[in-house]
């Protein structure tokens, strides 16, 4: 490990760094634009210039390795003088947009010109202009203000994978540019992030909103299961927009362009008051007390055998839980949190978690994929296998259906049959994983949410027992889940209880007539035709926070909060338990998930035994031990899972038809219909169809 000094003071720093995270790690600041922790170096900006004894002339310390001896200096005048020229080269041609910019108050180059800057400038020349370039519906450009840092650039190819932004021409008449055409990445909104300057900016932010209106909230995003770690800026009860905030071993410092740009779906088709179906078959406008009494009349008189409970994707475990224990007072063991019908298998804890972690995928050196294209499933997880294919070249292995990864795989077939040779040891992939150190399987809900899905689980487990999966220190079985309440339902064993039916037999039960009473818990990916016509099939009760397919087809609605507008627990795919915070108030009469189930506990006989948020926490730990351990990992113990039997011979398919689309809330967002009118149809400014 090297020796230098920096500024005076002696530092022993790892081999491999740079002059730059050297002098970080010394509490010394350097100025930068196109350096970035997680691109590779460009070294064109040259504003992180610092003075090396012995060197000619001020060097560029984001390029420069560190070096046994070296003796480093940071605030000489001659830096200083170099830093100044710098940042007057930078701004010969860019705007005085700074009143107007959307990255005002949050500029790196503001900040930059302040703290190193040159206080007049000495140009009297016309400052040159470009054009404006079309990126799609979520960035808007003003590429006068670019300083050709290519930060875009690089983030586009290396961690998004589409090498669909580049910089043509030389010298002044650089430009970063698309060719017109809309940038096709899930992760594009991060493009935004990552420039200095008001160059890349969100088109459906601008001009709303300035960084100090707004009230800055921490939370989880739960429009996947990854549970990406975000920041909600909100003004009053509107959320503004959706940040990404860091965690390395979820979403390290990057969102996907649902979790960032579905925020406007919050503010439409929302249920703000109850509502009870009238003798004329609508809904109609009602007070909590009458729809409570609506329900607790078509109760009574109900054996708990007929009446069920569906969990929907993105409910709280707060609300899985007051749901469930209002089920068991009621006598009732049908319920289910699958909503999609996927054959988990909740006996052992390791068969549904993604157990080598998100961030354990960079350990791997092999990878199966079953089912799944976690491009739009996960679009983190998919990061992750692109930066460790970069790392390693690491060897991926796909069963289902073939599509862009953004990295390349070996397409091993369509559907159970492959999986099953490959459980057997055939094939060339099976070699792949015999002689892999760290082998991975991922399981998709494609695989799972099919009727013989239990079959296929079971062909999954041999696989990992099979090549040494699950092992000390290592598992990589791994099932990938879509929906954010899916593990927290699973921990809490919102399941069916003895003799009960699952979803489908719920739904089974629905038609014949043996299930009156269902109450869907912000459930609307069911196929709502099996529920009947209204007044016709079971008492549909719905709580929920968008009018959406579940909302339509119900007889009482009891308007909920989204996920923004509550204090509320998830776990990701992984296990991990985190804590979503209340960023704005529900509309209008809606109410937090858990107190509605709270009241309605009261009105239907049936009281349960909590009154606040600490109370009911207590008892999620009660219940589960893993929910007291918040943002931490509990490995969980292998075990025998899946039910061994014949596979169909369908192709598995994702369960993601439109990444942009996949809940009430992006259903809800027009930002949501741009993207898919953009990318899913094919319409490319009008420049041809979709790649």
């Amino acid at each position: 490990m090297p020796k230098l000094t920096i500024d005076g003071k002696e530092i022993e720093v790892a081999d491999g760094l740079s002059v730059l995270q050297a002098c970080e790690l010394a509490g010394v600041e350097i100025p930068r634009f196109c350096y970035h922790d997680r691109l590779s170096v460009a070294g064109n900006c040259r504003m992180c210039l610092v003075e090396m004894e012995r060197a000619p002339k001020p060097i560029a310390s984001c390029a420069m390795p560190v070096g046994e001896g070296m003796v480093i200096k940071t605030d000489t005048d001659k830096v200083k003088k170099a830093r100044n020229g710098v940042m007057e080269f930078l701004l010969i041609n860019h705007p005085l947009d700074c009143p107007i910019c959307d990255q005002g108050g949050e500029c790196d180059l503001q900040d930059q010109a302040m703290a190193y800057g040159f206080d007049r400038s000495r140009y009297e020349e016309n400052k040159r202009a470009v054009t404006e370039k079309y990126m799609g519906p979520l960035i808007k450009t003003i590429m006068t203000r670019c300083i050709q840092c290519t930060r875009c650039v690089r983030f586009a190819t290396e961690i998004a994978g589409v090498e669909e932004i580049g910089l043509v021409n030389r010298g002044e008449n650089a430009e970063i540019t698309t060719l017109e055409k809309a940038v096709d990445s899930e992760l594009s909104g991060n493009l935004v992030d990552v420039c200095p300057v008001g160059a890349l900016t969100s088109k459906p932010y601008a001009f709303i909103a300035r960084p100090w209106e707004l009230r800055k909230t921490d939370s989880i995003d739960v429009l996947d299961a990854v549970g990406s770690n975000i920041r909600v800026d909100t003004r009053g009860r509107e959320v503004m927009r959706v940040l990404p905030r860091l965690h390395e071993d979820v979403n390290e410092e990057w969102i996907n362009d649902k979790t960032r740009h579905a925020c406007d779906g919050l503010m439409r088709q929302r249920l703000d008051r109850p509502y009870l179906r009238n003798g004329a078959g609508r809904l109609e406008a009602v007070s909590w007390d009458v729809a409570f009494k609506a329900i607790a009349a078509k109760l009574k008189g109900l054996d708990g055998k007929q009446i069920a409970a569906i969990a929907g994707d993105l409910c709280d475990a707060e609300s899985m839980l007051a749901l469930k224990d209002l089920m068991a007072g009621l006598g009732s063991p049908n319920l289910d949190c699958r909503q999609d019908g996927a054959k988990i298998d909740a006996s052992s804890r390791a068969a549904y978690l993604f157990n080598s972690t998100i961030a354990g995928i960079e350990q791997a050196d092999a990878v199966l994929l079953v089912g799944t294209n976690p491009r739009w499933e996960a679009a983190m997880v998919n990061a992750r296998l692109r930066k460790r294919f970069l790392q390693n070249g690491l060897k991926v292995g796909m069963i289902g259906q073939q599509v862009d990864l953004t990295f390349p795989y070996s397409y091993l077939g369509a559907g159970p049959e492959t999986l099953a040779e490959i459980a057997d040891g055939k094939g060339n992939f099976a070699a792949v994983l015999e002689k892999a150190e760290r082998p991975m399987v991922i399981v998709g809900m494609g695989a799972l949410a099919r009727p013989d899905g239990g079959a296929v689980l079971a062909a999954a487990r041999k696989v990992a027992e099979r090549y040494g999966m699950a092992k000390d220190g290592w598992n990589g079985f791994n099932l990938l889940h879509t929906a954010a309440a899916r593990v927290g339902g699973l921990d809490l064993g919102f399941l069916p209880g003895e003799g009960g039916r699952d979803r489908d037999g719920i739904l089974a039960g629905c038609e014949d007539g043996s299930v009156r009473a269902i109450f869907l818990l912000g459930a609307d990916e069911l196929p709502m035709g099996r529920l009947g016509a209204p007044g016709k099939g079971p008492f549909v009760i719905y709580q929920g926070h968008h009018g959406d397919a579940g909302a339509h087809r119900a007889d009482v609605i009891l308007p909920g909060a989204a996920y923004t507008e509550k204090n509320a627990t998830y776990v990701n795919t992984e296990g991990r338990v985190q804590l979503g915070r209340l960023a704005a108030f529900p509309p209008g009469d809606a109410r937090e998930d858990w107190t509605i189930l709270r009241a309605l506990s009261e009105t239907v006989g049936k009281r349960l035994p909590y009154d606040s948020l600490g109370e009911l926490r207590q008892r999620l730990i009660e219940v589960n031990r893993v929910f007291a351990a918040v943002d931490q990992i509990e490995p969980a113990d292998w075990g025998p899972f899946g039910k061994e039997g014949p596979m169909d011979a369908a192709p598995f398919v994702s369960p993601v038809g439109v990444f942009y689309m996949t809940d009430p809330i992006s259903r809800a967002s027009e930002t949501m219909a741009q993207c898919v009118e953009a990318f899913s149809l094919g319409v490319k400014r009008g420049t041809g169809t979709h790649g």
